[in-house]
Order: structure tokens, then sequence, then C-alpha cells
């Protein structure tokens, strides 16, 4: 039986600076109790969204990442055939053959359900998965139940969770698919939250060094051709690849010279496109 409580108010989380909107549509959402579907580039912050929600919370998270080749039922459980059949041809087992219970194991979704403690249950990247996929895991949310087919059962979530979908919008959901969804756009961090950001992770970064690294960071996102723009993740680890080189100078970066482009930049031609703007890069 689902339970259903006056959701608390989430208001951000130690390392995860958000704006007013988006922590109002996460808010609106658990009143609703509606899935909220986060589309963005990656690096905006979508699945860390999810695991500021249980920070804050106090709330176990649970994450489905959603593969192409996933079948719904992977999501639901998985019932071990061959161990039962190999238990049943060698009969050493400590498991009752005859009880097929004991050979079922909950998947993701299903864990979400079973769970004595409201949960968060992460969907991500549920743009890869197909159409009948994604329509019919939202009956199953809807419903708050699903059936084991092999024990004739019907499993009810004891506890709605929240529900956070993620998509990297590589391809179109459904428009079924969208309207049982409360829908929040990130969009890349601009300057200004972007500073907000690295100051949650260096307290102590000195603000000249601190507008040096970002008015860098975001030339370089403006590179023509780049394939994998850098993200804030890229962004922290390049300053902490600064703050440790002991021959660093704020002044070579202030002229435009960038040292560790490759930690801003993964792919070959991504950084080869970025050093040709990049003054004396070897």
């Amino acid at each position: 039986m689902v339970t259903d409580h006056q959701p608390a108010k989430f208001r951000g989380a130690s390392r995860y600076v958000l704006d007013d909107e988006l922590a109002k549509i996460v808010n609106i959402s658990m009143a609703l109790e509606m899935p909220l579907l986060l589309k963005g580039e990656p690096g905006t912050g979508k699945t860390m969204l999810a695991h500021a929600i249980t920070e804050s919370l106090h709330m176990p998270l649970i994450v489905l990442n959603v593969k192409s080749s996933m079948k719904l039922v992977d999501a639901l459980y998985q019932y071990d055939t061959l161990t039962r059949l190999n238990d049943s041809r060698f009969g050493d087992s400590k498991r009752d053959v005859s009880n097929i219970e004991e050979y079922l194991k909950m998947g993701k979704i299903g864990q979400a359900f079973v769970a004595d403690k409201k949960v968060v249950l992460l969907i991500d990247e549920i743009d890869k998965a197909d159409t009948d996929f994604q329509d019919d895991m939202l009956d199953i949310l809807d419903q708050m139940q699903f059936d084991i087919i092999e024990t004739d059962k019907t499993i009810t979530a004891k506890n709605r969770p929240v529900i956070i979908i993620t998509s990297n919008a590589k391809k179109d959901l459904s428009d079924p698919f969208l309207g049982r969804c409360n829908f929040h756009h990130i969009a890349f961090p601009d300057h200004d939250l972007m500073r907000r950001i690295i100051g949650v992770h260096f307290p102590d970064l000195h603000s000249d060094l601190a507008t040096a690294c970002l008015d860098t960071f975001y030339r370089l996102r403006d590179v023509r051709g780049v394939e994998k723009k850098p993200a804030t993740r890229e962004l922290i680890n390049w300053i902490r690849a600064l703050q440790a080189d002991p021959d660093f100078q704020l002044k070579s970066l202030k002229s435009g010279k960038v040292p560790f482009l490759g930690v801003l930049f993964k792919k070959s031609n991504d950084f080869y496109l970025a050093s040709r703007q990049t003054p004396g890069y070897k």
C-alpha cells in the first residue's frame, strides 16, 4: 500500500548550487507526486540533482542506468532461471527449488517499490530506451505496482518514490511520456552561477585566479567545431590541476596560455581545435 506524507522542502545541498526555479520545480513535483524530467547538456548537474535531494532530505538513492538494450522487466525484477535449473539438476543448493521466489531479485524500480523507507529513484538517460520502454515504465510508475508473471503476484509500492528522470536529448521522447512528467531544462551555468559553484568546491580560491579561470573556461567553450565542450566537472578538475602545479603562474594564464588543456578537452580533435587558439601551446 502506498503511503503518502507531506514532503519536506528541498533547498539544495552542501555541494550542489541551484537556482530558485529548479528548487521550486523539485518541490512542486514532490507535492504533485509527478516524475521530474530533466534535460540539458552533459555537465549541467542533472544526475547530481538526485544525489543532492537524497543528501538534503535524508532519503536513500536508487539509480536505474538505462541502456539501449534494456527490457523493462529487467528494471522491475529478474528471474534466475539458469541457477534454478542447475539447482534442480545437481541438488546441492540450500534453496527450495520448488519456490520460485527464491530465484527472484528485484530490479531498480522493484527495489524502490519494496523499500521500507521513501527513496529517490533516479532514472538516468531515459532517451537511450525505446518508446515502448518509456511509456510502459510510466504506466507502472503511475499505478505504483507491477505483476511478477512467474508467481502471479503483484508488487505494490510501500512508499511513492521521488522520481527524477534525466535525458541528454539524444532522441525525442514521446508526447505521452512528456505529458506525464514535470519538465525542467537545466541551462549550462552562466558566469555568475559558475563562480558560486566553484566557490563551494574551492572556498579559499583567490578572486583573481577564479576570474582568470572562468574567463579562460568560457572562452574555450566557445571554440568552434568542438564536439564535447568542457563542463563543470572538467573545470573543477582543471582548477585542481592548477593548484597542484608548483610552477603555475597566474600571469601566464591571464596572457592566454592554458596549462593542462587535456584536462578540459578529452577528445583528440577537440584538443587540437582548442590548442590552435591557445598561445604557445605545444
